[in-house]
């Protein structure tokens, strides 16, 4: 027996997951550790142990894989918690992080701020304006050298950066993505100053080798929060791969990228595991998919602390965020975009006296210390836990399989107190307007996000993956006009089932402008060498770097995706080449056709402006190591009748003219494949309830999906 493990640290939960080579799936969840992420990750897997019926040491022998995406970074930029760094930039640019772009104080912030214009500020930088140097050089937008640069020079700017206390250095030069020569000087000085066996060793962030793309701002600051994250991560992952060893696991640990693939730590950038974690969940959900026939759907993960959105289109994770924001950070990763706003579990409900008594919910989240006032940890603010647990959606004694009893009187008071008595309204009713706000509000960012990439979300099969995923479901759906939700079996640990099975991969990216077509001349490009070589050099990199891992070129799967618009406009549109290279003619017009069809399905074929030209901007080359996923256990379906699930009834709340009525409840864990049931009902599972509305069936398929139906109008 092996296991592939994955692990998903979240706000408020860290998630487990395991796969047997057998099929079988354990999961668990346990509070995230804030104070040091590795003691709850190390819980957690001697939770997996227990639950397979092994000792630690002997169930870490048979893990193939240990799969792990983390917030440690994320942490670090919300704390300001990293090391003092300097940053060496071409001189007369030293205030381009500080002056970035025109709504950099809207970047990464909520609604409530943005809408605050009164008091909203740009944030705090990363880099002190006292620790950036400006170096004498230039290169021009070809990569020719029209200002050399000295080791004079450098040698002058790093002193000054070391005397101010620098403990690493970014290196961020004007063109150095189309020619890194004078990146590379820099970082051969400072390395032959500071060398590895001295105890001032310092490392050392080139811009052209994290972010080798157009855009100096976006480009710096991909450079400076891999810098500043990257310390930190490295201690944390050095502290948990020394509990791991001792606890008798010797292979290394992997890390999940947001670009849809994991690597080793040894080979993974500290900015790409930003965002891991909804990634993952993104690849899981395609995964079911593919074997329960859906591919056109919109991912969902409520948890305790934010709501994260992801598309797969056609069964693939394509759609990469244009300007990605870390924290409050435009950057320029080749991240898989996922929408992520703060409704959650956890969401706080206010009165807003300043919007004449307006009931808001989040963005602010009670999290996991001291979480819900339900919890009974301290919490003393009204949160959607605690509405669901007053409509009586919740089980007080059965809530996550028993481990965590919840106290239904304190969720009463904080709602009576901090919602019914402002609005003048019974309690049960604030908390029916408390779900109801959160969940319209849901709903809306969902058909936002299938419905501005092109599709028409009704066509679109809903996964509500996340800890409140499927007491959810059913309240948010309809605003897609979604008739078909899927929760996963492993719904509530759905990043950690993800990671479990994603398979190593990478994006190599590179900014070059090429004209495929010139509209004035009505020609299509006749010089195929440039994209060629460009191509080419990705490959080279890519296979160079994945037979380090220990993989051969047989084995690797390459795709090419470019950055594509029509000449003179702003946004990209990323287009998936038809061919990795071009051989003639007709390969140029096929990938002009592919970008001339997907623009138009976007943005309607009255958009598209030929007038301007076709020009690529930036490649992007991923490779792939091929491998089959473990397969899933799958049982035939047996006869519809549930009754031997159901284990009680009690009153649920579904609309306040009505108030409770009496709700069957049903015990997950004694639901078969086959088994279906009409809503209102509530179905018990060890880590989550399942509200099945009214006008709503569900149905249990061969996988242990829960499949819910909408049968109203």
């Amino acid at each position: 027996m092996g296991f592939n493990v994955g692990i998903d640290i979240g706000g408020t939960f860290t998630d487990l997951c395991s796969v047997g080579t057998d099929g079988r799936i354990v999961t668990c969840k346990t509070p995230t550790t804030h104070y040091d992420l590795s003691v709850g990750f190390m819980r957690g897997v001697r939770d997996l142990a227990r639950r397979s019926g092994l000792s630690l040491p002997r169930y870490l022998e048979q893990v193939e894989a240990l799969r792990y995406s983390t917030t440690v970074g994320t942490n670090a930029l919300i704390e300001r918690s990293g090391p003092k760094l300097g940053l060496i930039t071409t001189a007369g640019f030293e205030d381009t992080i500080f002056i970035g772009r025109g709504r950099s104080w809207a970047d990464g912030a909520s609604v409530h701020e943005v809408r605050d214009m009164a008091t909203i500020e740009k944030p705090a930088p990363l880099i002190d304006p006292d620790m950036v140097v400006g170096v004498r050089e230039r290169m021009d937008c070809h990569g020719s050298v029209v200002m050399p640069l000295t080791r004079e020079e450098i040698l002058e700017k790093l002193q000054t950066l070391v005397d101010r206390g620098a403990m690493g250095f970014v290196v961020s030069l004007l063109w150095s993505f189309v020619n890194p020569e004078h990146e590379r000087l820099i970082k051969q000085v400072i390395e032959e100053e500071y060398p590895e066996d001295y105890l001032g060793a310092m490392p050392v962030t080139l811009s052209s080798e994290v972010s080798p793309k157009a855009g100096e701002y976006t480009r710096t600051m991909t450079a400076v929060v891999n810098a500043y994250i990257h310390g930190i991560m490295a201690q944390e992952l050095s502290r948990l791969g020394t509990e791991l060893r001792a606890a008798s696991f010797t292979k290394p640990v992997i890390l999940v990228h947001n670009t849809g693939g994991t690597k080793k730590v040894s080979r993974t950038r500290a900015v790409l595991t930003h965002n891991a974690g909804p990634v993952a969940g993104m690849h899981g959900a395609a995964r079911l998919g593919s074997l329960s026939g859906f591919r056109d759907i919109v991912f969902t993960d409520m948890g305790g602390t934010s709501f994260d959105i992801g598309v797969v289109a056609g069964g693939e994770l394509r759609a990469q965020d244009f300007i990605p924001v870390i924290d409050r950070w435009r950057t320029n990763i080749p991240a898989i975009e996922v929408k992520s706003i703060g409704a959650g579990g956890g969401s706080i409900a206010w009165v807003n006296r300043l919007m004449d008594g307006q009931l808001e919910v989040g963005p602010q989240s009670a999290g996991s210390m001291p979480g819900p006032a339900c919890y009974d940890q301290g919490g003393a603010e009204p949160t959607v836990t605690d509405a669901d647990l007053v409509l009586g959606y919740l089980n007080p004694d059965n809530y996550l399989g028993g481990d965590m009893p919840l106290d239904a009187e304190a969720s009463e008071r904080v709602i009576e107190e901090k919602v019914a008595k402002p609005l003048g309204i019974p309690v049960q009713e604030a908390a029916w307007r408390i779900r109801r706000l959160v969940d319209a509000r849901m709903g809306q960012e969902v058909f936002n996000e299938v419905a501005l990439k092109g599709h028409d979300p009704r066509t679109f099969v809903v996964f509500a993956c996340g800890g409140a995923g499927a007491t959810h479901a059913c309240g948010f759906a309809p605003y897609i006009g979604a008739r078909t939700v899927v929760i996963p079996a492993v719904s509530s640990v759905s990043g950690a089932f993800g990671a479990s099975s994603m398979e190593i991969s990478q994006v190599w990216e590179q900014s070059r402008t090429i004209k495929l077509f010139r509209y004035d001349r009505q020609e299509y490009l006749a010089d195929l060498g440039a994209f060629n070589g460009v191509v080419e050099t990705l490959r080279g990199q890519a296979l160079r770097d994945l037979r380090l891992e220990g993989f051969g070129p047989e084995r690797v799967r390459l795709r090419l995706d470019l950055d594509m618009r029509y000449g003179s406009q702003y946004n990209l549109t990323k287009v998936t080449a038809p061919s990795l290279h071009l051989t003639g003619r007709a390969d140029v017009e096929a990938l002009c056709a592919a970008f001339t069809g997907l623009y138009s399905r976007v943005y309607s074929p009255e958009a598209a402006f030929p007038a301007g030209g076709i020009n690529v901007e930036c490649f992007y080359l991923t490779a792939s190591v091929i491998a089959e996923p473990p397969p899933l256990t799958s049982a035939a379906a047996g006869p519809p009748d549930p009754a031997k699930a159901l284990s009680g009834s009690r009153p649920a709340c579904f609309d306040p003219a009505e108030g409770p009525r009496a709700t069957a409840v049903y015990d997950w864990t004694r639901l078969k494949p086959g088994h279906s049931l009409s809503g209102p009902a509530l179905i018990e599972a060890p880590d989550t309830t399942y509200v099945v509305e009214p006008g709503w069936t569900y149905r249990m398929d061969e996988l242990r999906n829960g499949i819910l139906t909408r049968t109203d109008a």
